[in-house]
């Protein structure tokens, strides 16, 4: 935020990446100060980008510096040998020295609406990640029409722009967050949406199942966004009946179609409401989502939010507006639609009709407006001439009750052009096989859509928040 104040442009970095990857975003972006922990883990990769790329300066924030008192003598103590060694020159600043100042800086003029406060880069699954400008207004705006929809959160009316903005009262609210913030739904779900609101965020480093159910029993959170695999993480707990879950309220699962009996579970066991949502990184990222007060359809990502349109088009004229029922590509409006991807005119241009952001994703409006999505234009599997859809096949996998995350690609087949193959992970203690699967699924699918080929694993590969991930599955195929 001090970033935006001062005029500046926010570069979201996984601190994951591999060298190259950094690297490439570094210099696509033109990133110029980049801000770090000195963790050898980290620094060791950000460090040799003052020589490889134009980064210009690093500012070296010390793990200690963070920590409570007791665990920061700790940290030091024990885990010296995790801290890099960090040169005083002056293309190095520590965290003390940038704040070493009072504070009172020129306002920098800002136009919401053209400058950019964050470039958010796309995970780059159809090629090379493209960086995302989402304005200011983009991002205000997001925070905005989630806090609309949370309207039953214990509110405090806040002005913005002169319009009563609703939201959540300072401390009334508490948001869990177990994602990482430099993905774009965490961005928006907890931090921004947690601030805007005046709610307490309860940060967690990363997800693990047994920090998370603590944190829940003894910080008390009101509201715990997630995906799919961590809602499928606590349903699954052997632990369970240890923790108090009953302070969440709310929960929005993104980031990935939340399985029907996955939902019906967790709210179940929470006594909370689960709803399910969409966005991308190019809508700030938040589209759509069932109400979490009024008719919530299984299946549906729910109705757009606030001030958003979307709209069903032909996927071989983008310029045709589907009706009611009919299959096409998702394409969509709204104050929360980026302004288009840094350097990419062509991309832009392509990924746009008639002021509409074109999603890539197929799906169709019911009479009542809800949207429900089928799959991926470039997920699909196409089968014989037929169009077969990953995530039907995966949500009626899904109902095996030996079944606890499944994934679905298409894999090259001499006879049909491509076939369906799932990738399973079980439940633990739980057996099933190929055929008993098939059989389990003879009532559930088409012929057409039947898994030609099952592959049980013990893990499932996932994105760095922990969503199930096609991507790896599919290169080690095409390896083949």
């Amino acid at each position: 935020f001090a970033v935006l104040k001062a005029g500046g442009t926010v570069v979201n970095y996984n601190p994951l990446y591999a060298k190259r990857e950094m690297a490439r975003q570094i210099e696509d972006s033109e990133t110029a100060i980049m801000v770090t922990l000195d963790l050898r883990q980290i620094y060791r990769k950000v460090a040799p980008m003052l020589e490889e790329t134009a980064l210009e300066k690093i500012v070296v924030c010390p793990m200690g510096d963070i920590l409570p008192m007791l665990k920061s003598v700790l940290f030091t103590v024990f885990k010296r040998s995790k801290v890099a060694g960090i040169p005083s020159d002056s293309r190095h600043s520590t965290f003390a020295e940038l704040t070493a100042c009072a504070g009172k800086a020129e306002p920098a003029s800002i136009d919401p609406e053209k400058d950019i406060a964050v470039l958010q880069y796309t995970g780059g699954t159809t090629g090379k990640p493209k960086g995302a400008m989402l304005t200011h207004a983009n991002l205000a705006a997001n925070a905005l029409q989630v806090r609309r929809w949370f309207h039953s959160a214990e509110a405090k009316g806040v002005k913005v722009g002169g319009m009563e903005a609703g939201g959540m009262e300072e401390g009334a609210e508490r948001i869990l967050g177990a994602l990482p913030l430099f993905h774009v739904f965490a961005m928006t779900m907890v931090m921004n949406l947690g601030i805007a609101g005046g709610a307490l965020l309860i940060l967690l480093p990363r997800f693990q199942i047994k920090q998370v159910l603590a944190a829940i029993n003894d910080k008390r959170p009101t509201l715990f966004p997630g995906v799919p695999t961590i809602y499928t993480a606590v349903n699954t707990s052997p632990d369970l009946d240890k923790y108090d879950l009953s302070s969440i309220k709310y929960c929005i699962s993104g980031g990935a179609p939340l399985p029907i009996e996955v939902k019906r579970t967790f709210e179940d066991l929470t006594g909370c409401v689960l709803v399910e949502g969409y966005g991308l990184s190019e809508a700030s990222p938040v589209v759509a989502c069932n109400p979490i007060d009024g008719p919530d359809k299984e299946g549906s990502i729910g109705l757009p939010m606030p001030g958003t349109i979307i709209q069903i088009r032909d996927m071989e004229d983008p310029r045709k507006v589907l009706g009611a029922g009919e299959k096409g590509e998702v394409c969509v409006s709204g104050p929360q639609v980026m302004a288009g991807y840094w350097k990419r005119p062509g991309a832009t241009a392509q990924d746009t009709v008639d002021g509409y952001l074109r999603t890539g994703d197929v799906g169709y409006m019911d009479e009542d407006g809800y949207v429900f999505l089928i799959d991926r234009m470039k997920d699909l599997i196409l089968c014989g001439g037929y169009n077969v859809y990953p995530r039907a096949v995966e949500e009626a996998v899904h109902l095996h009750p030996a079944v606890e995350e499944v994934t679905v690609i298409g894999v090259a087949d001499d006879y049909r052009g491509q076939a369906p193959k799932a990738f399973i992970k079980l439940r633990q203690g739980k057996s099933l096989t190929p055929e008993e699967l098939l059989e389990f699924l003879k009532d559930k699918l088409s012929p057409i859509e039947m898994p030609d080929h099952i592959e049980f694993r013990k893990k499932l590969p996932k994105t760095m928040i922990g969503k199930l991930s096609k991507k790896e599955l599919a290169a080690e195929e095409g390896g083949k």
